[in-house]
Formats: structure tokens, sequence, C-alpha cells
């Protein structure tokens, strides 16, 4: 795998449900067709040129030196760190990703810090056995459909919908808070669906995020968006509170009331 060197690491995010983050590696071998937010971004910035050059994911060689730099700076006002927002740490067969993963999490977890990780790939057995591995540190996955024909077509280089919801259990049953991010969640033209059929899947875990599909020109020919996205908030809400579940509606999911 090509690697690239930065400048830093950690960064105090943006995003409304974060704290501090990082991304390790550049690019995604997942190659999601949303389209994607953060090859949009990168490409705006001109830091990738193509899809294809996204797609060939770059490591950051010198990520656990700039941490190492990184933690006593910021570790006062750190809550937790956020694997990853413009990457995948566990992406789908990528074992040199992985590795650097969990030499991340590990090192963040020796200092006392939390991690809360999310993946489109699925985690490794081992993860829950790692020496100076923390249960404080919160497990999720992307989970926006049971249909392997839309992984396939709108996630062509992820892992399986049903591997990553095992792999995920198995965190849960050693001891693990784990969550779901249904974002971005898709349009009825985009896929016919039963949510309640993807909630049951994941009825397991602490906390469910639910957000709405963005940036999609067949999204916005969806002539009910509103409606939709106002109606299954509302049962995410409603499955949350009936199984005790914590959950996130994200911003602009649910339209206001004019």
């Amino acid at each position: 795998m090509q690697t690239i060197e930065r400048k830093s690491l950690l960064y105090q995010s943006g995003v409304e449900y974060a704290d501090f983050c990082l991304n390790h590696v550049e690019g995604c071998s997942h190659g999601c067709k949303y389209p994607c937010y953060a090859y949009m971004m990168k490409k705006r910035c001109g830091i990738v040129k193509t899809y294809e050059d996204w797609c060939r994911p770059k490591i950051v060689s010198n990520a656990l030196e700039l941490l190492d730099k990184e933690i006593p700076k910021y570790k006062d006002r750190i809550k937790y760190v956020h694997l990853c927002f413009s990457t995948d740490p566990f992406m789908y067969n990528q074992p040199e990703v992985a590795e650097l993963s969990l030499k991340i999490i590990d090192k963040l977890n020796q200092n006392s810090i939390k991690c809360t990780v999310l993946t489109k790939g699925f985690y490794p057995k081992e993860l829950a056995g790692r020496n100076g591995q923390s249960t404080n540190n919160e497990y999720g996955i992307t989970l926006v459909s049971l249909n392997e024909s839309f992984r396939k077509e709108f996630e062509p280089n992820s892992a399986s919908f049903k591997d990553r919801i095992r792999s995920l259990k198995h965190l849960h049953n050693k001891g693990f808070k784990t969550w779901v991010s249904m974002e971005p969640y898709p349009t009825p033209n985009l896929i016919k669906q039963d949510l309640t059929e993807i909630l049951e899947a994941v009825s397991f875990v602490n906390k469910i995020i639910f957000g709405r599909l963005n940036y999609s020109v067949k999204s916005s020919e969806f002539k009910y968006t509103k409606e939709f996205y106002n109606s299954l908030a509302l049962s995410v809400i409603k499955f949350c509170r009936k199984n005790k579940i914590d959950y996130h509606i994200k911003s602009g999911t649910q339209a206001k009331k004019e």
C-alpha cells in the first residue's frame, strides 16, 4: 500500500455527535457511490483527482509518531477520539489499515483515551481480547440496508451487511458498547425496503444514529422526501424508546414544521 506523511493527525471535529477525530488513511477502497461526501470534499480541495485515485488508499506512515507528540498536547481536552470521518479504520480486505487502526486504538487506550469507531468493514475477533483494549470504547457499523444487491451497487467493495452485524454482535457479547449509523438512508426510488427489519437486525446495540441521504441527484428526484424522512425518524425514535436504545437523529433529517 502507498504511504503519505502528515504534519498533524488529531483534530477537533465540527460534527454534531463527535469530539476529537483522526484520519490515518487518505482515500477508501470501499468506493461508495451515494455519492461519498469525503471523496467530494477531497476532490474539491485537490487532494485527490479521480474516483479511481480515491479508491487506492494511502496509509499515513507517521501516524503513531504524530500521536506521541499530540496526545500530551490535547489530552486534557479530549473526551474521546473518533475513527474516522474521511476514511474507514477497518477497510474491508485492507489488513495494513486494520493493523494500524489497532495500534492507534491501543495507544489511545494506554493513555486513558476512549475511542469511538465506525466501519463498513468488519471488526476482527481479536479486537475484543487485545491487551490494553478498553471496554469503554464504542464500536459501530454503517448499515442502511440488508439487501446485498443494493450494497454491491452503492458500497461495492465494502463488507457484507451480514458480516458487519455479526462482528458487531461479537463485540457486544464481549461487553463493549455498540452502535449503528443508519446514514445516508436511501429513498424509495433507490430501494424499497422495510426500516423495521433493519432496526430489528441491530436491536442489541446501545445507540442508533439516523440520517438522510444528501448530495444525490437520484434522491432529489423522489417527490416525498420531506414526508419520508420525517416518518422514518419518528419510527427510529419509537423503536429506540421501546427497546431502551439511545438515538440521535442527524440535523436536517427531520423537516421543521412550517
